[in-house]
């Protein structure tokens, strides 16, 4: 029978340069009620902040449920291995769908094709990864729903009335934020694995609180420190990007984040109010996000020199307005050279590069939009 796919050409031909080829499109899925008692208990635990933990379990048991079918499908094809692993979750009529889809893919030459690795890598990303010596060994996710709670809210209200940093905000999004890494890389620990790859981190509301979900590849690398193996490191560097560092000598060590909320206070809204209705500069406001990014980036500056780390590399910092309040979050990679690391070739060949581009335009009447 003709194989159905979802990998693209580049994807196709960079297996093949590993010795493995396309297989079937495969998916697992899980419809989920939060039922009354779960909505009260979670009510009541939106009354104090932090951790909602009955959302926590729900969502990590739906998606767990959707990985183990995605599974179940892969083995009855025979792959040998699962690649682009996603977990998803749809809201319809009251439910949730958690949905996994992945491709199975086989070794070209005949042998036993047990099921052996999942990754959330597409094709490209795992030539990537295993020219540079990470052997994947599963798909790996840390989840955690939060809210900040009626208390925290009247507490950040009456803060918020002046300027600044609220510290009790900022403590509860580190501390959950790190959390949900701390259980990925404990998942990454259970399967043997030294090192987590590729690691996307997605935010979304969900039953009246957030959830924060961190995804990756759980892989083995020999060339990591022995201690990695009780300590896996973390990266959110693409695949290509941690193959050009290796080409350089450099692995990853964790992947840091460090988040600062702050508040322009009621004085300083009522100014920049009145300064918006002129034109030029906001100085209340420059000087404000100046100020809260720069302590969001020094949290990770921080958090990197504590492990020894010789860089931090790919920086990003995300704003999210909260009511009358702002989010900034710095995350990126720390870094250290270690001797003897490289790639097993001097180049990645172009189809490892390439991005696929979009075939279906969908727009009106079937015609892209101008």
């Amino acid at each position: 029978m003709a194989v159905m796919s979802g990998m693209s050409g580049n994807e196709m031909f960079c297996l093949h340069l590993k010795g493995m080829s396309p297989g079937e499109l495969i998916i697992g899925n899980s419809v989920y009620s939060m039922g009354v008692l779960g909505n009260l208990a979670s009510g009541v635990q939106n009354l104090c902040g932090g951790e909602v933990t009955q959302l926590t379990q729900l969502i990590h048991d739906g998606r767990e449920q959707s990985y183990q079918r995605l599974l179940e499908e892969a083995k009855r094809h025979g792959g040998v291995g699962v690649t682009s692993v996603t977990s998803e979750l749809r809201h319809f009529h009251g439910n949730t769908e958690f949905i996994s889809v992945a491709s199975c893919v086989h070794r070209e030459q005949p042998g036993t094709e047990a099921l052996q690795f999942t990754t959330s890598s597409d094709g490209q990303e795992l030539y990537c990864q295993l020219d540079a010596g990470y052997v994947p060994k599963s798909f790996v996710f840390g989840n955690i729903a939060y809210s900040i709670g009626v208390g925290g809210g009247i507490l950040g209200g009456l803060k918020s009335m002046g300027r600044g940093e609220i510290k009790e905000f900022s403590d509860t999004f580190n501390r959950t934020r790190h959390t949900a890494l701390t259980r990925l890389t404990r998942q990454a620990r259970a399967v043997g694995a030294n090192a987590v790859v590729g690691v996307q981190t997605v935010l979304m509301p969900f039953g009246g609180a957030h959830e924060m979900i961190m995804m990756g590849t759980a892989s083995h690398n020999p060339a990591l420190p022995p201690e990695c193996t009780e300590n896996p490191t973390s990266s959110d560097l693409t695949c290509e990007e941690m193959w050009n560092v290796a080409r350089m000598g450099y692995m990853p060590l964790k992947l840091v984040m460090g988040t600062a909320v702050y508040s322009l206070g009621v004085v300083g809204n009522i100014t920049s109010a009145l300064k918006a209705l002129a034109r030029g500069e906001i100085s209340e406001l420059t000087s404000l996000v100046y100020d809260a990014r720069e302590h969001a980036i020094d949290l990770i500056r921080r958090e990197a020199e504590a492990i020894g780390a010789d860089d931090v590399l790919g920086i990003k910092v995300h704003i999210h307005e909260i009511g009358n309040l702002l989010e900034f979050m710095a995350i990126g990679t720390a870094v250290k050279k270690h001797e003897g690391v490289t790639t097993q070739h001097e180049q990645l060949p172009p189809q490892a590069i390439i991005r696929d581009k979009d075939t279906w335009i969908s727009g009106a009447f079937g015609a892209a939009e101008g």
